[in-house]
This record gives structure tokens, C-alpha cells and sequence, in this order.
């Protein structure tokens, strides 16, 4: 037996600094070929992430991952809006026939949330439809063919530069170019919004092909699930489980490596047993974390898990002599537990709560006692699994009683999850200028750590005082 500590009982030690944070580097790895200029991930849970989260998230430089409380379509679909938001040419774009019913058109449109379409016949573009030519159309059973744009299309090849792109945008006032290749067929988009969303996020994470990064969740046993994810080209794929130590998720990952190109992350676990277990099985990443979320319940319904702390270190120590990274995840309530999970050893931070209530997270904003909320649940609440998460607490979702592993709660509405975001990096550049370090990896290696008392914890906060006004950056509830 061990004490098992969690991130209230640690502070990291100060040590001598050269440097001040502005001048620090952030970024880390969630796999070994997955960077991320930020080091954050929105969780895959139905009240934080779905495509509006992974958008925002993969603009600043983190990624996002869609939840899988949804039907297989539902999640690619997630998944597709995301890798089709933003990119420097749309590869493959969404087509439609010159027959296509110009009600059909509407509806990708709005599914899809883009403006534009190219009309090809086998593969050669003949026009496009865009707002502008379905806007006051009464008929809707009317083709393609009959109010498309089909002449003076301007056409480029896929070898123009992004400022030759911008040239001709300008010089024909147009929102879009079409790429095609020397048989006139369609194989691209360039769009004003993708090239003014490159100049305004210039650390957005994104693929080989300059589409925003997405992950998205999987369940065990839900091979179609991540085949689908895997044809939609997701960028990465978490195996995530209450359990992950387990055969059904051994076995799962050992299918999965064999039949998709992805990545995949395995979770949650809290033990060094555990993480070699998984990495022997194959796992790319590894996530940590039983229990320490501020909705989860696990530790007290099943009496299980690690203090989050200790978890993020005993994973750890399994993975010195490998190339594994870990992701933490939950347990965080403030960015100065982000900076001790990354000291303790993880390369990013899963994060749910601190999402919760923001634009981006699902969910409308409701009013309670004059103040402004968003809903936000577990996904071993009792909604949450009869909607489809049971799964990952290996229960049927179609029982008479589940036994709920989570709470539903409301959350502090936020604001955009953008000013969030740049808290939490402020707060790791802070620790970072703080403990002497230019970066994430040498945080690694030299990082020490206090063990505190329950006073010296409280002290930590304000006290003593009646805030009248709290920064944007912290929380607590003696000031709801």
C-alpha cells in the first residue's frame, strides 16, 4: 500500500530561471507523429465536444474529440465538418450531378455547413452552386443543371501558391476557386473563409493536407464505428473505456491495429501494469485517468482508481524507456494542475469541466438564479449512458437498472472556449518561467515537487477575504 496523492496535495518547487514565459514553447506530442502546438484536448463527452468544440480547439493549436453518444453517421459527420472547415485546398470535395434535385443540394449544404458545391459529370466539372444560386429557388425539385453557375468559372491547378490564390480571389471578386487537374476534373476547393482562417491561426493544428486535426471516440467492440472514423480520415482515435485494463479492450486494440492505419489511444488506466499490458498490445497512446473527474463517481460507487496525481506517475514509470505518451485526463481545475500533470509526466491534458459552458460545448444557455449555466453531465450518468455511453462502462444501455457512474450538473457559463484556452496556456507558461524551463520536455526532466498538508492546500487560495471580483482564470465555489 501506497498514499496516493492527488494534485491539491503537491506544488511544483520554484528553481532559478533565465527565462520569462513569453519566451516558453508549449507545444507537445499526443502521439509520436501527432503535434500539437498546444498542449489540450476537449474531452470526448457529449456536453464538451462535437464539431464547433474540435474546430475551435484545432485552430488554436490543441484537438478535439467527438464523443461517441451519437449513431456511427452522426460522429463521421462530426468528424467531416471538422476536416473540411478549413484547409488550404479542399481535397476530394463534396460533389453533386448536374440531376441532383436542387432540395438535395440544400441539405448537404446545411449538413455539411458549406456554401459552395461543384457540379461535375464523371468527374469533370461542368459548374457549381452556391447560396447565391439556390437562395430564392421555389422549386426545389429542380436540377442542378438549371441554376448553377457554369460559365466563367475560374479554374486553377493544384500547384498555385497561397498568395496567387489570394490574387485572383481579389481580382475576380469571387469566394471561392475550383482546382482541377489536366483533364478538367474536379479534385479541389479554395475558399476566401479557409485562407482568411489560415492568416488568423497560423498555429492551428492540421494534417499533411492542411485540414484541421480531429479525434473521436470509440468504444469496444465497435469495429464498424471505427472503420466509418477511419474512412473519414479522422487523425486520431481514442479506445476509451471506464476499464482499459481489460481483455474486451486488450483484444479491441489488437483488432483495431490490424485493420486501420490510425493511431489509438487506450484508456483510462492508473497503473504501471496497465500501461505495459497495453503497450504490449499495441497502444500508440495511453490515457490516465479512474475517477478524478468533477462529474465522475466511480471512486465511491465501485470504490476504485488512484488519486489522479499518482496515476499520471505510475503510468509514467512504465513508459521511461519507450516512446508512449500520455494524456491526463481529468482531475484539473485550474491551470496550475495542468502544469503538475505535465510535470508528473504527461505530454497533454484531457479537459472536460474547464470546456463545459463555453460557446463551443454543446448545449443551450440556461438561466438559474440569475445567473448564466450550460448543462453538463458524465458520461456515466443515467442520460448520458441510456443515450449510448453504457457501452463504456461495459453495462447494455437497454437494461432496467444501470448503475450510474457519474452525475448530471451544470456548469458557470464561460464565454468562447478561446479566452479559456489562452488562460490555461498563460498559467503553463507561467509554471514554466516559474521552474526555469523553455519547455514541456525539459519540465520532464527536472521538475520537483512538495508534498502539502490540507492547510497548506487552503492556503494556497485566496483567503481571508470576501472576493468582490474574481479573474477570469479562477474558480472556486465560495464565489458562485
Amino acid at each position: 500500500m501506497y498514499d496516493g496523492l492527488s494534485f491539491d496535495d503537491v506544488l511544483l518547487l520554484p528553481q532559478y530561471s533565465e527565462i520569462v514565459p513569453k519566451e516558453t514553447n508549449i507545444e507537445s506530442y499526443i502521439t509520436n507523429s501527432i503535434k500539437l502546438r498546444v498542449p489540450l484536448i476537449s474531452a470526448a463527452m457529449d456536453t464538451v465536444t462535437e464539431s464547433d468544440m474540435a474546430i475551435a480547439m484545432a485552430k488554436m493549436g490543441g484537438i478535439g474529440c467527438i464523443h461517441k453518444n451519437l449513431s456511427i453517421n452522426e460522429q463521421v459527420q462530426e468528424v467531416k465538418k471538422v476536416k473540411n472547415y478549413e484547409n488550404a485546398i479542399v481535397r476530394n470535395p463534396v460533389t453533386v450531378s448536374p440531376e441532383t434535385p436542387v432540395q438535395k443540394i440544400m441539405e448537404i449544404q446545411k449538413s455539411l455547413n458549406i456554401s459552395g458545391i461543384p457540379v461535375t459529370n464523371n468527374g469533370k466539372l461542368v459548374g457549381i452552386i452556391t447560396n447565391r444560386d439556390v437562395r430564392f429557388v421555389e422549386n426545389l425539385n429542380i436540377s442542378a443543371q438549371d441554376v448553377m453557375t457554369k460559365h466563367n468559372l475560374i479554374t486553377v491547378n493544384d500547384k498555385i501558391s497561397l498568395s496567387e490564390a489570394k490574387s485572383l480571389l481579389h481580382k475576380y471578386r469571387i469566394e471561392r476557386l475550383i482546382v482541377t487537374d489536366d483533364n478538367d476534373q474536379c479534385i479541389g476547393l479554395i475558399t476566401v473563409k479557409d485562407i482568411l482562417n489560415i492568416n488568423k491561426y497560423p498555429y492551428s493544428s492540421k494534417d499533411d493536407n492542411s485540414r484541421l486535426r480531429v479525434a473521436a471516440a470509440i468504444g469496444v467492440d465497435d469495429l464498424d464505428r471505427a472503420l466509418e472514423l477511419s474512412r473519414a480520415e479522422t487523425d486520431l482515435l481514442i479506445l476509451d473505456t471506464a476499464h482499459g485494463h481489460s481483455k474486451l479492450a486488450i483484444d479491441s486494440l489488437k483488432l483495431l491495429k490490424s485493420r486501420i492505419p490510425q493511431e489509438i489511444v487506450v484508456g483510462n488506466i492508473v497503473t504501471a501494469q496497465a500501461a505495459k499490458d497495453l503497450i504490449q498490445a499495441g497502444a500508440d497512446a495511453l490515457k490516465v485517468g479512474i475517477g478524478p473527474g468533477s462529474i465522475c463517481t466511480t471512486r465511491v460507487i465501485a470504490g476504485i482508481g488512484v488519486p489522479q496525481f499518482s496515476a499520471i506517475m505510475n503510468v509514467t514509470k512504465a513508459c521511461i524507456d519507450t516512446d508512449i505518451k500520455i494524456i491526463a485526463d481529468g482531475g484539473i481545475k485550474h491551470s496550475g494542475d495542468i502544469a503538475k500533470a505535465l510535470a508528473a509526466g504527461a505530454h497533454t491534458v484531457m479537459l472536460g469541466s474547464l470546456f463545459a459552458g463555453t460557446d463551443e460545448a454543446p448545449g443551450e444557455i440556461i438561466v438559474y438564479n440569475n445567473r448564466t449555466y450550460k448543462n453538463y453531465r458524465g458520461m456515466g450518468s443515467l442520460s448520458a449512458m441510456r443515450q449510448g455511453s453504457s457501452s463504456r462502462y461495459f453495462q447494455n444501455k437497454n437494461a432496467s437498472k444501470l448503475v450510474a457512474e457519474g452525475v448530471e450538473a451544470r456548469v458557470p457559463y464561460k464565454g468562447t472556449v478561446n479566452n479559456v484556452v489562452e488562460q490555461l496556456k498563460g498559467g503553463i507558461k507561467a509554471s514554466l518561467g516559474y521552474t526555469g524551463n523553455h519547455n514541456i520536455q525539459e519540465l520532464h526532466k527536472s521538475a520537483k515537487f512538495t508534498k502539502i498538508t490540507l492547510s497548506s492546500a487552503k492556503e494556497s487560495h485566496p483567503h481571508s477575504v470576501m472576493i468582490s471580483s474574481a479573474p477570469p482564470n479562477y474558480f472556486s465555489e465560495e464565489i458562485q
